[in-house]
């Protein structure tokens, strides 16, 4: 029998992936939180095969669950289940340690045939995901192997606003106007293949530049 923890705060959503879980594994266990608090205390106390996550809890991140997950239950297999499907999302997750990642948008019956693929040592992707992961190396293979043929002050910049700051306060540490700054960003943009400040600071980073 699967035992399952399942984290998710929204009644209406859990009781879906419930059902979904039940479907995908007859017969299985399956204990709820609705905050991040009340699984990682269900998660010391308990044992676990699967934790199905949700990423945005009322009080935290559900990445905090995939650590305590992987540290209490090593073997354990995490799935997050969520609506967040941007790249630093999806590769924090991954990184932290989750085995799958679902979008809760999906039909319930895909939701399940891609909970079972689990026990055919499968990873649970939902398709839109696998294609974004597959994209992101791309991406990020150029930038390691070619720096993406950034300039000096394209790789500051990138540094810059990798870091979290605004074109403005990035304007006043290297001394430019934000008019130049932002034409640095958008030459930056078109070079690595990006388009929002979450992929420039995934790729500063691997480049060592935060």
């Amino acid at each position: 029998m699967k035992t399952i923890l399942l984290v998710e705060d929204i009644a209406e959503t859990r009781a879906w992936l419930r059902e979904a879980a039940e479907l995908a594994f007859p017969g299985c266990r399956i204990e709820e939180a609705e905050r991040v608090r009340d699984g990682l205390e269900m998660i010391r106390s308990g044992v676990f095969e699967l934790g199905i996550f949700d990423l945005g809890l009322p009080d935290g991140d559900g990445g905090q669950l995939i650590s305590a997950m992987k540290t209490s239950h090593p073997s354990a297999t995490i799935v997050v289940a969520t609506v967040m499907g941007d790249d630093a999302s999806v590769i924090t997750a991954l990184s932290s340690g989750a085995d799958g990642y679902l979008l809760k948008d999906a039909r319930q019956e895909v939701f399940i045939r891609q909970l079972t693929a689990i026990d055919q040592g499968e990873p649970a992707l939902s398709p839109s995901i696998a294609r974004r992961i597959i994209e992101h190396f791309r991406r990020t293979a150029l930038v390691e192997t070619e720096g993406g043929d950034l300039t000096p002050r394209e790789r500051d910049v990138l540094s810059l606003i990798g870091r979290g700051l605004r074109n403005a306060e990035a304007a006043s540490a290297l001394g430019l106007s934000e008019h130049t700054i932002a034409g640095h960003i958008k030459s930056v943009y078109s070079k690595l293949g990006i388009s929002t400040r979450a992929e420039a600071a995934l790729l500063a980073s691997r480049l060592g530049l935060t």
